[in-house]
């Protein structure tokens, strides 16, 4: 589907990379002689300032988006592209102003001043100097520049850095508030903003303001889906509604698994099943009492359950042994049937991967489960988005005002001109259409497919696949199925800002080290019992969630 699942890509695996843990506190770190932070969100004061909600109705997906309760819904499916791109803007949005912009690539920097650049400035009406990093190292990039408060106009901070940058404690300092411009109705003059989902400024609110603006939202966020091998499966008459408990889990990998023939039933399937032993994904409060992940016997059952996995002979031997990069190969060629991973993964790219070593590959995901098999599933879901940019404090309100104007031409939906622009760059000279859908030219290769203005601002994610309408059609139908079970966690969206020693604490490095040696089945849940109360004793747990109760649960609720 070109750029579109090229992104969504990036983002689900950023996810599944960062696993479930890093998706559920939201916490920011900031260190002792830092900038002073900014405060947490509280439902009450986000309420006040979040911008207004209305959709856009230009386009119309094939498969339109199923609610599944407030800020919860699937993402539209579109079986082609739009034809005849629709315009969301009148006129040019900018008024000649010039500003410098930094955001992530992950891929090789397109030439500066290249000839898509020229293009977008005369549509966009403003010198915008797009100076893309390297992602891999842009966590160490960034702090460099805020040390010395040489930001540039316009920044990319994606939320898995928050703690790395600081980003609490730049808001207000080093970061425009957006409140005045964006909040309640304001954001009505910026109509494909506007159609942003509310729950996705959420990611860039600190203290009750609004600082960030989202790209690549989305209504259903889960830290990732157990996949299977859907040929493989159905030609042995297995359909993903008879799994409906960890014990028919277990007994289908003891069905499956034929280690002489080189076939083992699961990958590692941790990180995206443990919830469904009634684990929260970071944070649960009973009768009052906060209680941290560690400290549930949920979270020991679930990892109990994975380490018999291993035993019992059901787990790829590479994957024992820390193999993850090989994952795919194994879930291609059929040496593994089951595996974990973001959404992101269920698309062209793996279909026409997996047609490679096998004509029949379907990819397939297990409805979600409680491992009981009686109660009904939940899964905690992650705030709408990772993808945040941020305006310079220094900015006058003028300039501000341009660039987001610039933003909500960024934003345009899915399929309109200035999406299609903003996307694929000048028809004939940076794509062509080919069978309905842009193609990339040589050029449009070189200087627009590595993706930099997305990173300012975008649309809400949809799913789209030319050629490959059945992934579009099984993953829209997956999300539809499931999107009920999602769920907001403890102190979802309040962007909690916390002192380095209770951020340090909150990593559990040594409880996750003896966790995956268990679920690897090569310690015993008494080992990983023993590791907890080190951690809470020795490693900073008590005073992290002391910490938790005191600033963020008795001062501002649970955010649910």
């Amino acid at each position: 589907m070109g750029m579109e699942l090229n992104r969504r890509n990036f983002l689900s695996a950023t996810i599944s990379a960062a696993g479930l843990v890093a998706m559920g506190p939201l916490l920011s770190a900031c260190g002792g002689g830092g900038p002073s932070r900014a405060g947490v969100n509280s439902e009450s004061g986000l309420k006040a300032v979040l911008p207004a909600y209305v959709p856009n109705t230009s386009i119309k997906p094939d498969i339109p988006s199923v609610a599944g309760g407030p800020d919860v819904m699937t993402d539209p499916g579109f079986l082609s592209y739009p034809s005849n791109p629709v315009a969301t803007v009148s006129g040019v949005p900018g008024k000649g102003g010039k500003y410098s912009a930094v955001t992530p690539l992950w891929g090789t920097i397109p030439p500066a001043d290249n000839s898509f650049y020229q293009a977008m400035n005369k549509a966009l009406g403003v010198q915008l100097e797009m100076k893309p990093a390297d992602g891999n190292n842009y966590n160490t990039i960034i702090p460099t520049m805020t040390a010395a408060k040489k930001l540039p106009d316009w920044i990319n901070l994606p939320g898995w850095w928050n703690a790395n940058f600081n980003t609490g404690g730049l808001a207000g300092s080093q970061l425009a508030d957006l409140t005045p411009y964006l909040s309640g109705d304001n954001i009505k003059k910026y109509p494909n903003l506007a159609a942003i989902p509310t729950a996705a400024w959420r990611a860039g609110a600190w203290g009750d303001k609004l600082y960030g603006i989202p790209s690549f939202s989305t209504g259903f966020k889960v830290a990732g889906v157990v996949f299977y091998r859907r040929d493989v499966l159905e030609a042995k008459g297995i359909t993903s509604d008879q799994v409906k408990s960890a014990d028919d889990l277990m007994n289908l990998g003891k069905e499956l698994t034929d280690a002489k023939s080189g076939v083992w039933a699961f990958d590692d399937v941790y990180r995206y099943i443990y919830t469904a032993f009634g684990a929260p994904l970071k944070w649960k409060v009973d009768n009052g009492k906060l209680i941290h992940l560690y400290e549930t016997q949920e979270f020991l059952d679930a990892a109990d359950w994975n380490r018999k996995l291993a035993v019992a002979g059901y787990v790829h031997p590479d994957a024992l042994a820390g193999d993850n990069a090989g994952g795919n190969t194994r879930f291609f060629g059929g040496k593994t049937l089951i595996g974990g991973g973001g959404q992101g993964a269920w698309n062209l790219a793996d279909l026409q991967s997996g047609q490679a070593a096998n004509p029949n590959y379907r990819r397939g995901a297990f409805n979600f489960f409680s491992a009981d098999g009686k109660s009904a599933p939940r899964v905690d879901m992650g705030q709408s988005t990772d993808i945040i940019s941020y305006l310079n404090a220094n900015l006058k309100p003028e300039q501000i005002e341009e660039c987001l104007a610039v933003a909500n031409y960024l934003a345009a939906p899915f399929g309109s001109a200035e999406y299609t622009m903003v996307n694929f760059g000048v028809e004939g000279t940076h794509f062509t259409m080919k069978d309905g859908v842009p193609a990339p030219t040589e050029a449009g290769m070189k200087e627009v497919q590595a993706k930099t203005y997305p990173f300012l601002a975008a649309p809400p994610s949809v799913v789209n696949n030319p050629t490959g309408d059945i992934v579009t059609k099984d993953l829209t139908a997956w999300q539809a199925a499931n999107v009920k079970a999602l769920a907001k966690p403890v102190f979802w969206g309040m962007n909690i800002s916390m002192p380095q020693a209770q951020a340090t604490a909150d990593a559990g490095q040594g409880v996750e080290d003896t966790l995956k040696d268990v679920i690897h089945g090569k310690k015993t849940v008494q080992e990983l019992k023993d590791a907890v109360a080190n951690w809470k004793s020795s490693g900073g747990g008590d005073r992290l969630i002391q910490w938790t109760n005191d600033n963020v649960l008795q001062k501002f609720g649970t955010g649910q």
